[in-house]
């Protein structure tokens, strides 16, 4: 009996401690409710004060009330005005939870509520005013959202908490992107016009997009018509004469009739057309139709319709000539103020100088990387047609050859880093193999019959690529680089080149430092420059050109397979691949000098960057800048037929 008492009397002073905590609003309750006719009608016109006042009553509830609002979380109890979030229980009953406290204090029933729904334009205020509070959230990654939210759609009310949140900021990158945000608000939004010339000044050597999207508004213009002088206090960019090349004729007097500033001017076919519906008994206008071939007596005919009230009047060019004298045409700039315009023009002209250089760089590394490409896979047939003379038609197919090798690697070993790893020396074994297979079972038969030597090679090609077709199918196998080659190397928003190229420059060069100890300080290398200069001395000598000839051979077509693999990893790996770079490889030797290594490392440059620069000029016809190249090396050879380095040494055994 006595714990029923008890209960009882805790059930009460729980009831009296809500009713009195109802009958009491916070400092926040107190806040709505002093705008609670203006938050209920909820219009963009009238609610800034309200938002103001929550946002700016310093209250720790702030933040949370501004979500609920624009989550259309908040509610209004009908009985008393009072504004809570509210929780659904069932069909017909939601909790009640304070704003102030954050706890619940009640129920009540779905009639006496009324859910607050804010229209877009609210919305997008609630937002603003909650940028303040987010910008300065203790989490970073909200902090970070605000400010990504903030990029993509700022305006003149965000600058001020922008700027307030700098300072508080501990994270060096974050506030970093406040910095420069902040810098870019105040070149489009600032009252201030010394501040914005200050930040247009401060932002002028960046060559980052948003900057230039920040100047680019600042300088555009409209084209506008005014009767007699320009108007003072207009930032005008150039006053413009009808007639130039800027501003024809026609359009001036069309823009002056579409402004009403002149009746529309009558074409040569508005005339005809006019006096064809206006034929009667053979005459138009008093003038007989037999005499409409003449211009003077159309002109009169139409004239006379005209004075009729029929058609529009018509107009002399001397009349059009007098209308345009009479009037101004002028581009006029968006941005009122003439010292934020230079200040723009200036900046932007020095970012476009600083664009062009590095667009420049960056033309500069594409032709580096693709000529690091060529090299790679001219490397081999350098080897090859400088020591035997060879004319390796193949030798694209041992570059597929290697591209496929590494597909099947990874299709074994999942771990891209790895099957790379022993992709590149495996694809060096089995081309070299090939190649010496090649080289004993046909080319040793052919040597110094090129013609033959050519058809041979030729035919070995198809054969592979057909080989290769029904092994592996006509659809094209992923060669997936390792994650660590993802991405690309950004010095800014102009200059990048992917991990992919620079790897593959970086091979190619450690293949050239491979070649020249080979070729300087081993015995086979010796070998090889022997019968280069003189086959015949060297065989006196006791050295098997035969067996020099085969392991060169087979050093050519390794290094090829390893050329694909690195080519792989960009390239769609087919069984065409190889004759993608069979024409520009033959093309590096020969516009090098054939058999010098350090000729195809320059041809290879010459390749790439003359591509590279064809296809700047003409980028959309990439079939051009092969046909102009090819046109290249045929006017080079004329004067240079050895290529840049002259070969040394076979000729010297002819």
């Amino acid at each position: 009996m006595l714990k029923r008492f008890f209960l009882v009397l805790l059930a009460m002073l729980l009831l009296a401690t809500q009713a009195f905590a109802q009958s009491e609003p916070g400092p926040m309750q107190t806040v709505l409710q002093a705008h609670a006719e203006v938050i209920a009608e909820s219009s963009r016109r009238t609610i800034g004060p309200a938002i103001d006042a929550v946002a700016g009553s310093g209250l720790p509830q702030a933040q949370a009330v501004l979500e609920a609002w624009q989550a259309k979380d908040m509610w209004q109890r009908q009985s008393d005005g009072w504004f809570f979030r509210a929780e659904q229980i069932d069909a017909s009953t939601y909790r009640l939870i304070d704003f102030d406290s954050g706890d619940a204090i009640g129920e009540a029933d779905k009639g006496d509520l009324t859910q607050l729904k804010p229209n877009a334009g609210v919305r997008g205020l609630l937002g603003t005013a909650l940028v303040q509070f987010q910008l300065l959230d203790p989490d970073p990654a909200r902090r970070a959202d605000a400010l990504t939210s903030l990029e993509r759609s700022a305006n003149a009310d965000l600058l001020a908490p922008l700027r307030a949140s700098i300072d508080p900021e501990a994270d060096a990158a974050l506030k970093a992107r406040k910095e420069r945000l902040e810098r870019l608000l105040t070149i489009s939004y600032d009252p201030d016009e010394a501040a914005r010339i200050a930040a247009i000044e401060e932002m002028a050597g960046d060559l980052g997009v948003d900057v230039r999207a920040a100047l680019n508004p600042l300088v555009a213009t409209t084209l506008r018509v005014y009767a007699g002088e320009v108007p003072g206090g207009i930032n005008v960019a150039r006053v413009l004469r009808p007639g130039s090349e800027a501003l024809p004729r026609d359009t001036a007097y069309a823009m002056l009739a579409e402004a009403g500033l002149a009746p529309p001017r009558v074409t040569e076919g508005d005339v005809r057309a006019a006096l064809a519906a206006h034929i009667d008994a053979g005459n138009v206008g008093g003038v007989p139709v037999a005499e409409l071939s003449d211009p003077a007596r159309r002109v009169g005919a139409y004239t006379a319709l005209a004075a009729g009230g029929l058609v529009p009047a018509y107009r002399t060019e001397a009349e059009i000539s007098a209308a345009l004298d009479a009037h101004r045409f002028a581009q006029i700039y968006a941005e009122p103020s003439p010292a934020v315009t230079g200040a723009a023009e200036a900046a932007l002209t020095r970012i476009s100088t600083k664009v062009g250089l590095n667009q420049a760089l960056d033309l500069g590394l594409d032709a580096l990387s693709l000529g690091s490409i060529y090299f790679l896979a001219a490397i081999g047939l350098a080897i090859t047609f400088g020591v035997m003379g060879v004319i390796n038609m193949a030798h694209g197919e041992f570059i597929m050859m290697g591209a496929y090798t590494g597909y099947v690697v990874q299709q074994l070993i999942p771990n891209h880093t790895a099957s790379i790893a022993v992709a590149i020396p495996l694809a060096f074994a089995v081309t070299f193999a090939a190649g010496v297979a090649m080289e004993r079972l046909v080319i040793r038969w052919l040597y110094n019959r090129p013609l033959e030597t050519l058809l041979a090679t030729f035919g070995i090609s198809i054969a592979l690529q057909q080989l290769f077709k029904n092994i592996f199918g006509t659809q094209a196998r992923p060669l997936t680089s390792p994650d660590w080659l993802g991405g690309a190397w950004v010095l800014n928003d102009v200059v990048s080149i992917s991990y992919i190229r620079i790897a593959i420059f970086v091979l190619a060069m450690l293949f050239l430092a491979l070649f020249l100890f080979i070729m300087k300080r081993t015995r086979l290398g010796l070998e090889t420059r022997a019968v280069t200069q003189n086959p015949g001395m060297a065989g006196a000598m006791g050295i098997n050109p035969g067996r020099v000839n085969m392991l060169t051979f087979g050093l050519g077509s390794g290094i090829a397979g390893i050329a694909g693999v690195a080519i792989g990893l960009f390239a769609k790996v087919t069984s065409e691949l190889g004759q993608d770079y069979i024409v520009q490889s033959f093309m590096t030797v020969v516009v090098g000098g054939v058999g010098n290594i350090w000729g195809t490392l320059l041809g290879a440059g010459l390749i790439g960057g003359l591509q590279k620069g064809i296809e700047w000029l003409n980028p959309s016809n990439t079939l051009a800048a092969q046909t102009y190249m090819i046109i290249f090396i045929i006017v080079f050879i004329q004067f240079r037929p050895r290529g840049i380095i002259a070969l040394k040494g076979r000729a010297a055994g002819d």
